[in-house]
């Protein structure tokens, strides 16, 4: 039941060439081996595609995309931000979309921002949309009311 202590019995010494600090394979793991980290992992940055650069193919991500380039494709991202001087010709789906530059094609997002700067020549499908003075806008823009726990912008429309 009880076992005598080694308090006073010599150190052993470590043999030639091992390490001083040995794995200690029979000790049981303490409670602060397995706590989860205090800290949330940090968001990876957004992708930021520059202005000099022409994407001819579709994209899809579950992160950011920011676009201030040309794009001829379809683009699917968490958030896609439209920058100033980009053109983007294809489907924008994303549960955030900010339009500063232009758009030729159908947007569809749960949040949709049309800034001063923006041009979107397409249908915009949306649960909540904001249009700032300034921007221009041809097409229609629908509203979903989805109460289920989907993405509406997510999933393509059957006709």
């Amino acid at each position: 039941m009880f076992s005598k202590s080694k308090i006073n019995a010599p150190a052993e010494k470590p043999e030639a060439g091992a390490d001083k600090k040995a794995p200690e394979m029979n000790q049981p793991k303490t409670s602060t081996d397995f706590a989860p980290s205090s800290t949330p992992k940090a968001k990876p940055a957004a992708s930021v595609l520059s202005s000099d650069l022409v994407v001819t193919g579709n994209m899809k991500t579950t992160g950011d995309i920011n676009i201030e380039g040309t794009v001829e494709g379809d683009i699917r991202a968490h958030l896609l931000t439209v920058g100033e001087g980009a053109t983007v010709k294809g489907e924008c789906i994303a549960d955030d979309v900010v339009v500063n530059g232009r758009i030729v094609g159908k947007v569809r997002g749960l949040k949709v921002r049309l800034t001063s700067t923006a041009r979107v020549e397409g249908d915009i499908i949306h649960k909540t949309i904001a249009i700032e003075s300034g921007a221009h806008f041809e097409g229609c823009a629908e509203q979903t009311l989805h109460s289920d726990r989907g993405h509406p912008s997510l999933r393509p429309r059957v006709h």
